[in-house]
């Protein structure tokens, strides 16, 4: 395949990504099989698609500025567990061996996908619980718990972390699910950041191809916002799970059965 072609693929990749991941999420589910389909190793191309990725974290966090701001509290609650977790996840990627790793994508697809086929049922279960203010010790400890888990999870692999922050919050309580969005969109940026900057600083980022990606990812984010508005979430939640449910059969298959 020629260079041209081939960075076409990955600025087209990316631009969906980046419209996926305004709408609904998921984008990584997208960059990361395409990396690796043009030949990088599994860890660079995870490395590097969260890198690619982090263009969006700026113009989320604006757009839930108000409900940042009003849950401040919370987001200092779980901020230092959120950085620590995904600070650790991405030290265990670096660590991992390359066909471990390999062997683990397939699995990783599959639960991130299954994570947005269960995100609706999720939601509904959100409705039931009392103020997080009331919220016991116990639930709270058991939320930050969670929290640190899926912030490892999001610095090892991240696609899907948005729906398991969801259920760290309905732990103690939240009901809104505006102000619950802020603060998962924060906190993700938060797990995000710190693990790009350890891939950075470790020498595992392809810059050619993430730079590439940034200017997709970018645009797509931009469209996404637009036209956002216009779409149902729920057609890209299944679209999203479609794309998921292919890839995590075809790395199955070229994982453990070619």
């Amino acid at each position: 395949m020629s260079p041209t072609l081939e960075t076409a693929i990955l600025i087209a990749g990316a631009f969906l990504a980046g419209g996926m991941n305004a709408i609904a999420g998921g984008g990584t589910i997208v960059t990361f099989p395409l990396l690796v389909a043009f030949g990088m190793p599994a860890i660079q191309a995870n490395a590097t698609s969260a890198t690619a990725l982090l263009i969006g974290i700026s113009g989320s966090i604006y757009g839930y500025r108000k409900g940042i701001a009003a849950s401040w509290g919370w987001i200092k609650f779980f901020g230092p567990a959120s950085a620590a977790g995904g600070l650790l996840g991405a030290w265990l990627l670096t660590n991992t061996s390359e066909k471990f790793f390999d062997e683990l994508v397939p699995f990783l697809l599959l639960f991130a996908t299954l994570l947005f086929l269960a995100g609706n049922a999720i939601n509904r279960w959100l409705g039931a619980n009392a103020d997080p203010d009331s919220a016991h010790p116990a639930h709270k400890t058991a939320a930050l718990v969670l929290q640190f888990g899926v912030a490892v999870y999001g610095g090892y692999f991240g696609a899907g972390i948005g729906i398991l922050m969801l259920a760290a919050l309905a732990l103690i309580g939240h009901q809104d699910i505006a102000r619950m969005n802020a603060i998962k969109t924060l906190l993700g940026a938060l797990i995000n950041v710190v693990a790009a900057a350890y891939f950075i600083w470790s020498g595992l980022v392809a810059w050619p191809e993430a730079l590439v990606m940034t200017v997709g990812a970018c645009a797509g984010y931009y469209a996404g916002a637009r036209i956002g508005t216009g779409i149902r979430p729920e057609l890209v939640r299944r679209l999203i799970i479609l794309i998921g449910l292919a890839l995590s059969a075809t790395f199955f298959w070229r994982t453990f059965m070619s």
